[in-house]
């Protein structure tokens, strides 16, 4: 398989958070539940995934200017 499904992949699993469901401990930076900065840190993850696959696949004929 392309490395690019791996990743979608791997995204999809990490973002089921199972483990952190029925708690809110430990807090990080003391205040913010454990589950909300696992999503925190999920969402930038994703984010660079998404800015690496627009470089990555973006079509260039289309930025020509014809």
């Amino acid at each position: 398989m392309a490395p690019t499904l791996w990743v979608a992949l791997l995204l999809y699993v990490l973002h089921q958070d199972i483990w952190f469901w029925r708690t809110a401990r430990p807090l990080v930076f003391g205040f913010l539940p454990v589950g909300l900065a696992y999503h925190a840190g999920y969402t930038l993850v994703i984010a660079g995934v998404l800015a690496w696959l627009v470089r990555a696949y973006w079509p260039h004929h289309l930025e020509d200017g014809e």
